[in-house]
């Protein structure tokens, strides 16, 4: 008889939004893998579930998939379960999966932080992009917010509490002033849901806690028309710099980037310069 892997959510935050599926296929399982041992012993001691318990996590997820295969097909009920949320998404087990038939697969629904943090936020839910985790190096971070520079869906991203400062600072360079949320603390004692600006989340002074980064998408027409306002603070004899403050002072462009702005002027002068 052909075994199954459980893919089974956890909660981000309260213990009580384990669902009753996901405590069921738990007790049922023959193992049950975990991102964690020691975090995922609290869940399971609170539900009062004791299963043999193994880590997989980014680190060795390769050397258990034939583990897992052997096990599957001597008939086991294997079920993983990571740290917080619903595994695969910003978690380990996504080699296991596609490693296996997809017969041999089941993803239970559940918790998973940022569509909370999506509906809670406000913004638009029409049309979303989840990118996760933003990598740490800032160069690298910048070129990935530049290439989202004009994507128009509502932008998600997880972020910790020692570099979301730099992450909003990259945003508020690259992008300029948009309406973001920031989530954080999701369903826990001292859940957080901050709805502003980017301008105005600078001068937050200290953050904590995992949290979850809701940030408005470009706003295309906007960044179209700022142009010919630029042409004419040039032609006035304006600087750069007191054109960008203008810009920035003005609501209908303030989802347009001061590297932007000052990308254009510079292209704008070479032009003149080669007449």
């Amino acid at each position: 008889m052909d075994g199954k892997l459980f893919v089974v959510p956890t909660p981000v935050g309260n213990l009580k939004d384990m669902t009753l599926r996901g405590i069921e296929v738990l007790r049922e399982a023959h193992v049950i893998y975990c991102e964690d041992t020691r975090h995922s012993m609290v869940l399971l001691s609170h539900y009062d579930i004791k299963k043999p318990l193994l880590s997989l996590h980014k680190f060795n997820e390769m050397s258990r998939v034939e583990e897992i295969q052997r096990r599957l097909e001597a008939g086991e009920k294997v079920a993983y379960i990571s740290d917080a949320g619903t595994p695969g998404i910003s978690d380990p087990i996504i080699d296991v999966v596609r490693s296996l038939p997809a017969e041999r697969v089941s993803v239970l629904p559940g918790a998973t932080a940022f569509v909370p943090a999506l509906v809670a936020s406000g913004l638009s839910t029409e049309h979303f992009f989840f990118y996760g985790f933003l990598p740490q190096k800032g160069g690298e971070r910048k070129e990935v917010l530049k290439s989202l520079s004009k994507e128009r869906a509502t932008l998600l991203f997880y972020e910790s509490p020692h570099r979301i400062k730099d992450t909003l600072k990259d945003m508020w360079e690259i992008w300029g002033n948009r309406t973001i949320a920031i989530c954080r603390e999701l369903s826990k004692l001292h859940e957080e849901i901050l709805r502003l600006d980017l301008k105005q989340a600078l001068e937050i002074q200290e953050f904590r806690g995992e949290m979850v980064l809701v940030v408005e998408g470009a706003l295309e027409e906007e960044r179209e028309d700022f142009r010919p306002v630029v042409d004419l603070l040039l032609a006035e004899g304006l600087r750069s710099k007191s054109i960008v403050k203008v810009l920035q002072s003005m609501t209908a462009f303030a989802a347009v980037g001061r590297n932007q702005v000052y990308e254009y002027i510079l292209n704008q002068q070479k032009e003149r310069e080669d007449l």
